[in-house]
């Protein structure tokens, strides 16, 4: 019989990957010697795993930082993903840089058709090429290990012949200066896919607010409309305002998603 915290376990283990000891007894507020005792029974029925110091659920281990990535504030993304796929219309043409919410946001338009959908994340090319008539073109380049994506010069260049009706990309950082990132390629391509858009969007949950990147991405005026799942801090909230850069709140009323 498994205890209230060995579930706790479980929900941590599975929200976040491979967790060391360490970590989850300070999570558990209980001592290390407690949560070696507590991993036992799961390292014998084979639901954990455990390695140097860490542990993690048996199928998780070796899984791509991406799928991870996939699972954290999953909830908040698919909400985010859900609204703008409500925005796109059946034979829209749509550019998606590489990312987690954007790679819900193409599980969401897997019910759309005749798309014309141009990316470099070999994830939303598989999502979308074999549904409903869609036309896919992937930019090239060597793919990273993480993420699957192509990223440099071939890429830029493949997706500068485009002009779509939508451009989406998902932010690393945003504050009051605009949205950051952490790669200077993601960065670049990033930059590349917002000005191929007539419509201009950008997609991130609310723990990216107020968070400093490494490298800029675009001001405030540079995108039409950000696309997250609450409210932005008051000082990034009053400079889209200023930019004139539309703030939506996914699952709020298209008349409440600004403040008044």
């Amino acid at each position: 019989m498994l205890s209230k915290r060995h579930t706790e376990i479980l929900r941590i283990l599975n929200m976040e990957g491979t967790v060391t000891i360490s970590a989850l007894a300070k999570r558990l507020d209980v001592s290390l010697e407690t949560v070696r005792r507590d991993m036992k029974p799961l390292t014998e029925n084979g639901s954990v795993l455990k390695i140097h110091g860490a542990v993690g659920l048996a199928g998780q281990f070796g899984e791509a930082p991406f799928q991870r990535r996939m699972r954290e504030n999953a909830t908040a993304k698919k909400a985010i993903a859900r609204h703008l796929a409500s925005t796109i219309r059946n034979g829209d043409s749509v550019m998606l840089d590489t990312g987690t919410t954007t790679s819900f946001v193409a599980r969401e338009l897997m019910k759309h058709q005749r798309l014309t959908v141009i990316t470099n994340s070999s994830d939303i090319a598989h999502t979308l090429v074999s549904v409903n008539g869609n036309r896919v073109y992937m930019a090239g380049g060597e793919l990273r290990s993480d993420s699957g994506a192509a990223f440099g010069n071939s890429a830029i260049d493949f997706i500068s012949r485009f002009a779509v009706v939508h451009s989406v990309i998902s932010a690393g950082a945003v504050n009051v200066e605009g949205v950051m990132d952490f790669d200077l390629e993601e960065s670049e391509f990033a930059r590349m896919v917002l000005s191929c858009g007539e419509r201009k969007i950008v997609v991130t949950d609310h723990t990216k607010f107020g968070r400093r990147g490494l490298i800029n991405v675009t001001g405030f005026l540079g995108f039409n409309e950000l696309i997250t799942d609450r409210q932005s801090p008051k000082a990034i909230t009053e400079a889209m305002q200023n930019a004139g850069t539309r703030l939506t709140i996914a699952g709020m009323p298209t008349n409440q998603s600004e403040p008044e």
